[in-house]
């Protein structure tokens, strides 16, 4: 069993992260979600997390982010559980994106 974790990290931490080098965020709401509002990053529904991980192979740290932080745990701790992710920085946006409305 995979023991890779993640951080559950603020809007704030965030903001500071995604200015480093080799960081992506990952918006895992659906298409329509994303294209209505967005805070950049790619766009992999949850659905599609598993088969399309290979486009996060070039980021070391990967922020993962829904609405308002559920998808986005469940895809954090899904990452975990493969071995292509070991070597990789997981984050997730506790509250989502609409806590970073306030």
């Amino acid at each position: 069993m995979n023991t890779k974790t993640y951080t559950d990290i603020t809007t704030e931490e965030m903001e500071s992260l995604v200015m480093e080098p080799e960081t992506v965020i990952v918006d895992v709401r659906d298409e329509w979600e994303f294209e209505e509002f967005n805070i950049g990053g790619l766009n992999i529904p949850l659905a599609e997390i598993r088969a399309k991980r290979h486009y996060l192979a070039p980021y070391e740290n990967v922020i993962v982010v829904c609405t308002n932080g559920v998808r986005s745990r469940v895809a954090v701790k899904d990452l975990c559980r493969h071995a292509d992710m070991d070597e990789k920085r997981l984050y997730h946006l506790k509250g989502g994106i609409l806590e970073s409305d306030e």
